[in-house]
C-alpha cells in the first residue's frame, strides 16, 4: 500500500458516490468538493471498474465507506475482510477510509444490518482490538462513524458518547460524526443533541455526514420514530447541527451528503451542499466572534 493521501487544509462539501448520479456529479466536479464511495460496491470489482475509481480518486478527493466490516463487534474482525477492503484501497489510493461503530455479525450469524453492541468497558476493549488490526492490515486507522439505533442496548454502562470517546481515545483513530444519525438518537431518546457533542472528541472529527430521514410508526401505531433513510431532504435541524460544529472547532471540516434513493434533479442536491457550505460559514462566523480574554477572534482565526 502507498499510503492514504493526506487531508487537505480547508472545509469541504460533497456528495456520496452513486451510480444512478455519476452522470451528474461527472458534469458538477467544479462545484463538489470531495466523493465518499461505498466500499462494498467495490470490493469485487473488475480491473476496469478499480481503474476507473483511481481516475476519479485523482480528479477529486475521495473516501472510502464501509459498512459491513462490524468493528465494534465481540468477535475479531477476519483478516481475509480486512485484506479485501485493503486492496481496494491499496488500488484506489483514496484521501481517506471510514468504517461504523456497529457489529453485524455473532457466532456466524449475519444480523443483516448495523447493530450497536451493549456500551460497556468490554465492548470499548474489542472494538480497539479490532481497530487496531485493521489499522495494520489496511495500512492507516478509519475515521469511525456513530450510528442511529431504534433501541438502547441492553446490559450498557456507558453513556453514547462515553462509549464513543473512550473507543476513539483507545484505538487513536478518528470520528467521522453523522449529525442525522446524532439527530435520530435525539428524538427518538429524548436527549440534547449539543450536550451530547459538548462530550465527544471534537479534536478527532474532521468528517461529518449530513442526510434526511422521515417519521415511521410502530406496528401497534402507539409509538414513532425517526428513521436514517438517506431517502428525503436534509432537515434543518441537521444543518444547525453542522453549524454548531462548525463554531466549535477549528479543524477544518469535509461534509458529505448521503443519498441513497429516491434521487430528486441534481441542482436540488447541489442546493443541499450549497446551504451545508453556508452553515459551516455561519458556524465559523460565530466562532470568531466569541470573545477571548475580551477580545474577538482575528477574522483569519
Amino acid at each position: 500500500m502507498r499510503g492514504l493521501r493526506q487531508l487537505m487544509t480547508t472545509d469541504r462539501v460533497g456528495l456520496g458516490w452513486r451510480r444512478e448520479l455519476a452522470a451528474s456529479i461527472f458534469a458538477n466536479l467544479d462545484r463538489i468538493d470531495v466523493i465518499e464511495l461505498l466500499a462494498e460496491d467495490y470490493l469485487d470489482a473488475g480491473r476496469r471498474d478499480r481503474r476507473g475509481l483511481y481516475a476519479l480518486a485523482r480528479a477529486v478527493p475521495l473516501h472510502v465507506h464501509g459498512t459491513s466490516l462490524g468493528l465494534a463487534g465481540a468477535e475479531a474482525v477476519a483478516d481475509w475482510r480486512l485484506e479485501r477492503l485493503a486492496a481496494l484501497i491499496e488500488e484506489v489510493e483514496p484521501e481517506a477510509w471510514s468504517e461504523h461503530l456497529a457489529f453485524v455479525r455473532a457466532g456466524g450469524l449475519e444480523v443483516g444490518h448495523m447493530a450497536v453492541p451493549p456500551r460497556t468497558p468490554a465492548s470499548v476493549a474489542a472494538a480497539v482490538r479490532n481497530l487496531a488490526n485493521a489499522t495494520r492490515i489496511v495500512g492507516g486507522p478509519p475515521q469511525m462513524e456513530n450510528i442511529a439505533t431504534l433501541f438502547d442496548p441492553p446490559g450498557s454502562t456507558l453513556s453514547e458518547p462515553e462509549w464513543i470517546a473512550d473507543i476513539i481515545a483507545g484505538a487513536g483513530c478518528g470520528l467521522l460524526l453523522d449529525l442525522h444519525n446524532l439527530h435520530a438518537n435525539a428524538v427518538n431518546f429524548s436527549f440534547d443533541p449539543l450536550d451530547f457533542i459538548s462530550k465527544l472528541p471534537l479534536e478527532s472529527i474532521s468528517t461529518l455526514h449530513i442526510a434526511g430521514g422521515s417519521w415511521v410508526s410502530s406496528p401497534d401505531g402507539r409509538k414513532h420514530y425517526w428513521l436514517d433513510d438517506h431517502l428525503h431532504a436534509v432537515a434543518d435541524p441537521i444543518y444547525a447541527l453542522l453549524s454548531e460544529i462548525a463554531s466549535r472547532t477549528t479543524r477544518p471540516l469535509t461534509v458529505i451528503l448521503e443519498r441513497d434513493g429516491d434521487y430528486p434533479a441534481m441542482p436540488v442536491l447541489l442546493a443541499e451542499l450549497a446551504r451545508a457550505r453556508q452553515a459551516l460559514a455561519e458556524g465559523r462566523a460565530r466562532r470568531r466572534a466569541v470573545p477571548i480574554d475580551g477580545e474577538a477572534h482575528a477574522a483569519s482565526a
